[in-house]
């Protein structure tokens, strides 16, 4: 098969494209908030193009809201976004002949909703490894827009939709539809199941601990499971 930048990009917009559906609301329901916990509007934006990682933002905005302790916010969204390191070990090998520059770049645009069709991508061993990384920048690149303008959106418009809508339960099904696909192989099945299982039985704890606790478990689980499987093969 034969692939050029431009067409590996168009594709990675594509294929991006029907999951911005469930971003939309989802940047809608982060610039509510944020203006909620008394985030002034340039800020709230600022933190969507700069941190860029709805989840932490999302639970930062909040913990912004209760007043919680800096260092408790800090690493509440750095647990959060751990998950980001078993992205970036799944991707890594597929870039090492790319310059540090696309390597920092792709990092950046690097979020949930891109790794998911990015990964499948990379699976795909009929396609040609060369232009693959212009996959991952069109898919990154349609999310970032995604969410900025759904960011921007709720932060001057957000209040006037009607409660009614309940745009927060899109949130559960964006991701329901972005893990289900992942969960054919082991680690990440093994890592979905015990974060989930985790997040149920913390989910009491203050200051959004348990999701912290979710975190950490779901990575180990991943991880072990991982090892496991590669300790098997080397063996075999």
């Amino acid at each position: 098969m034969t692939t050029s930048p431009r067409s590996e990009f168009i594709a990675g917009i594509k294929a991006e494209i029907p999951i911005t559906l469930g971003v939309l609301p989802f940047g809608l329901i982060y610039g509510v908030l944020a203006i909620a916990a008394g985030m002034p509007p340039a800020l709230a934006i600022a933190m969507s193009s700069i941190v860029f990682a709805g989840s932490a933002q999302f639970i930062g905005a909040q913990l912004i809201g209760a007043s919680t302790p800096g260092l408790v916010i800090w690493l509440t969204t750095f647990i959060v976004n751990l998950r980001h390191l078993l992205y970036s070990t799944s991707l890594a090998p597929q870039t090492t002949h790319l310059s540090r520059p696309w390597k920092y770049f792709l990092a950046y645009l690097l979020t949930d909703e891109a790794y998911v069709v990015t990964a499948l991508h990379y699976q795909d061993e009929t396609i040609p490894l060369r232009h693959k990384h212009w996959f991952w920048t069109g898919a990154g690149l349609t999310l970032w827009v995604t969410w900025q303008l759904s960011t921007i959106a709720g932060v001057f418009f957000g209040t006037q939709l009607p409660a009614s809508w309940s745009l927060d339960f899109t949130l559960a099904l964006t991701f329901i539809g972005m893990v289900v696909p992942l969960c054919r192989e082991r680690p990440n099945l093994a890592a979905a199941l015990t974060a989930g299982l985790v997040a149920v039985l913390t989910f009491t704890w203050p200051y959004r601990l348990g999701l912290m606790a979710a975190a950490l478990a779901g990575i180990a689980a991943g991880v072990i499971v991982e090892n496991r499987g590669q300790t098997r093969r080397r063996r075999a």
